[in-house]
């Protein structure tokens, strides 16, 4: 390996910067009022940075290469300069503002490893400052194609704030390209009704002779609506709307959905247990940290507890989510290891827990809820109100679901050391030692009332994750 000397090299070519001995090129920065000329080396600029290597290719009569720069001000340039001479950049003397325009320019003078840095750099360390001027950060990084993670963390933080991000800025200002970025992600935290009505008023304000009435709309009007719409109506689940919702909001605009599109929304409105299509869209997960389990079985399993009654058809999984827990995540196999000892360091003596379990090679997900504290130790829990459950997906919902109370309720959760979260007998985790992974996993009829799998053999898991559930 060879030895590097890069302080000095970098010191002396700081200097060079800075007497301007052997300069061969002068480079103009700034609009007016504040325009200076600044001395530079040519091979140095181009070997640095793309940009400035094709622009570099005239002369002046001075025989002194010449280039323009006026969207970057003299300052800023500079700190460009020490960074392009050094690998120099006092980011710890800038304020935030000046970090941001360091990286616009940056950008258009193709420093593509200070890009990547400076975007990195104001997330860790001001993300503060951009939430303080969400409107500046946001409008600016998506005018830039390269800015991807500045944009990628705007749109973070209006799916996860919404409400709080649309009250600091004109949404019908934002570009195309953001909205449907925000709009396709499954966490946007939102009612679809209200994505709904935020992308139709976009719409209507890109076309600012419409009046917003839709009875006053012509069938040119209708057509340019869908025109302005055309790539984000795809990204709006309609069929997860409510009758009401369905009837009062998207109704009057049918003429912006296709035809055949639109047959098939009103058929599932009219009749719910009409076959829904494979292409319809899941409703949006509520900050649900799981490799396992999505919004309709979180759903399901919530109703349970709390002894709701479920309605049996696939259009209303979708249209009365019930989702009135908070869930943390307290394991996950693949991160915390799959051995009884990390199971109860993790989940011992926490109250309300369920737990999910992907069977390897399969769509199924068995389970249960325990209202009580897991402990390790030779006992058995007793409570009248666990429940075990199974689920098989097809297509993007759910068949056979069996849920499965206790019966034998001395019996209803098993606490001993090399078990894993064992409810009964009937859903069984055990290990040979507490620091082993678990060698017999299955399900058979024992302490409830229903079995979960046509076999008692053992099967192996993909995943398994146990949550805490707090309302």
């Amino acid at each position: 390996m060879a030895t590097q000397f890069l302080p000095k090299l970098s010191k002396n070519y700081i200097e060079l910067l800075e007497n301007g001995e052997y300069y061969d090129i002068t480079v103009e920065v700034g609009k007016d009022p504040n325009v200076k000329f600044i001395r530079a080396h040519k091979s140095i600029l181009c070997s640095r940075s793309p940009h400035l290597r094709r622009a570099l290719t005239s002369k002046n009569d001075d025989n002194v290469l010449a280039t323009e720069l006026p969207n970057i001000s003299p300052e800023i340039f500079q700190i460009i300069l020490r960074y392009i001479y050094g690998g120099i950049l006092p980011l710890n003397e800038l304020e935030a503002s000046d970090v941001l325009k360091v990286l616009l320019a940056a950008d258009e003078l193709l420093l593509q490893e200070l890009v990547d840095y400076l975007q990195n750099y104001l997330i860790e360390n001001e993300s503060q400052w951009i939430e303080q001027h969400f409107e500046l950060v946001h409008r600016t990084s998506f005018q830039f194609t390269s800015l991807t993670v500045i944009q990628q963390f705007c749109t973070n933080l209006m799916a996860k704030s919404p409400d709080k991000i649309f009250n600091s800025l004109d949404f019908t200002s934002i570009p195309e390209r953001s909205l449907v970025q925000l709009i396709k992600r499954d966490d946007l935290q939102m009612n679809e009704i209200d994505v709904w009505e935020r992308v139709l008023k976009w719409g209507i304000a890109q076309n600012p002779t419409l009046l917003e009435d839709p009875n006053t709309w012509s069938d040119n009007d209708f057509k340019t609506i869908e025109n302005t719409l055309q790539h984000c109506l795809p990204f709006i689940r309609f069929f997860c709307l409510s009758s009401k919702e369905f009837l009062q909001k998207v109704h009057p605009y049918k003429k912006l959905l296709r035809s055949q599109f639109y047959e098939e929304l009103l058929n599932s409105q009219l009749d719910p247990d009409s076959k829904p299509n494979d292409d319809i869209s899941f409703p949006r997960n509520i900050e649900i940290d799981s490799n396992i389990v999505n919004n309709l079985i979180i759903s399901h399993i919530s109703k349970c507890i709390d002894k709701k009654v479920i309605i049996d058809n696939k259009f209303a999984q979708i249209r009365e989510l019930y989702l009135p827990y908070k869930l943390e995540l307290l394991l996950r196999g693949s991160r915390d290891g799959f051995t009884p000892k990390r199971f109860h360091e993790l989940c011992d003596n926490k109250p309300n827990t369920v737990v999910f379990i992907k069977v390897k090679e399969t769509e199924e997900i068995i389970g249960g809820y325990n209202p009580l504290k897991w402990e390790n130790s030779d006992t058995w829990g007793n409570t009248k109100d666990s429940f075990i459950f199974s689920f098989k997906k097809e297509n993007m919902f759910f068949k056979d679901v069996i849920i499965s109370k206790i019966e034998n309720l001395s019996r209803a959760i098993n606490n001993f050391p090399c078990n894993g979260p064992c409810f009964g007998d009937d859903v069984f985790m055990n290990s040979t030692e507490e620091s082993a992974d678990y060698s017999i996993i299955n399900c058979k009829k024992v302490d409830y009332e229903k079995n979960l799998r046509d076999t008692g053999e053992n099967f192996q898991i993909d995943e398994y994750e146990v949550f805490q559930l707090t309302r």
